[in-house]
């Protein structure tokens, strides 16, 4: 056992879509380290975010959202889920309190049952209900036998997720640190990079293009004054996607562009000069090597 009192532990963070869990994550972190869209299965890996609790070091899983798929990446996707919450000391099964308790959150709840895991619940969305249906959620989600401890929550605006916190730090193991102190995510800077740049094409192109699309870092080059150029090709499956990513008279990619070098500017620190453009790649999504990249079984 450490004799200088460190701690850490990994938290699988686990729900149906658009339950708030990567919103939760960057809570958790103080940061973005995982991108958010009110769009479902925005989260496509794994990605863990790092935060230190005292002595303590708490590895945050994001996972997929769980769900039934019905193409080789939703599979993939959902698997990453669940070998995310068999691989985490601690699982956090995150609620939407607005939906309750739907066919989805009880398929996830009878799988995590089945594989004799236990959970922390995050009834999250609590600003959207009134008390007395918050205290009856609880109770019926509490009556399923899986749950250690229930925290109401709102990922959005931070209510419960110090107290929240405060409980999985102090259920971590003790053990070395596996992270530096100053990092916050183990997600690499270029695909870091693609994911926020993904993130804004989905909040434009919802409508027109909900999951055609993908975004790849070409080219990344440090200068001495400390800027950034970043070279990313968005890649679409067919010619007639390619116009509507571009956007007429090219102000959907401007727009694109603009909000996604900017938040990467905030994100690590220094200027940032981003030049994106539109290819298409039919079948992308059946590419083994991008799952590989995403960390995902082509195979699930």
């Amino acid at each position: 056992m450490p004799d200088d009192g460190k701690r850490c532990g990994v938290v699988a963070v686990i729900g149906v879509p658009n339950a708030g869990k990567s919103t939760l994550v960057n809570q958790f972190v103080g940061t973005k380290v995982t991108i958010v869209t009110h769009k479902v299965q925005t989260t496509r890996s794994r990605i863990r975010g790092i935060a230190i609790v005292g002595s303590v070091q708490v590895i945050y899983v994001d996972t997929p959202g769980i769900f039934t798929p019905k193409r080789r990446l939703e599979r993939a996707m959902v698997d990453a889920a669940w070998m995310g919450a068999a691989d985490a000391d601690i699982v956090v099964l995150v609620v939407d309190a607005r939906r309750g308790v739907t066919d989805e959150v009880t398929h996830i709840i009878k799988g995590l049952i089945k594989s004799k895991r236990s959970a922390i619940l995050a009834l999250n969305k609590i600003d959207t209900l009134k008390r007395d249906r918050l205290l009856a959620l609880a109770e019926e989600l509490n009556a399923q036998g899986l749950f250690d401890e229930i925290f109401m929550v709102s990922a959005l605006n931070g209510d419960g997720v110090e107290d929240l916190q405060a409980y999985l730090a102090s259920k971590m193991p003790s053990s070395p640190w596996l992270f530096p102190e100053d990092q916050l995510s183990d997600l690499p800077q270029r695909l870091l990079a693609a994911e926020v740049t993904r993130e804004k094409a989905y909040i434009y192109l919802h409508q027109e293009l909900p999951y055609a699309l993908t975004v790849d870092t070409e080219d990344w080059q440090d200068f001495k004054d400390g800027s950034v150029r970043v070279a990313q090709v968005i890649y679409v499956e067919r010619e007639t996607q390619k116009g509507i990513v571009l956007g007429k008279g090219g102000q959907t990619i401007k727009r694109i562009r603009s909000e996604a070098q900017q938040d990467l500017a905030e994100m690590l620190g220094h200027p940032i000069h981003l030049f994106i453009h539109v290819k298409v790649r039919a079948n992308w999504v059946n590419d083994p090597g991008r799952y590989r990249e995403w960390g995902l079984r082509y195979d699930a």
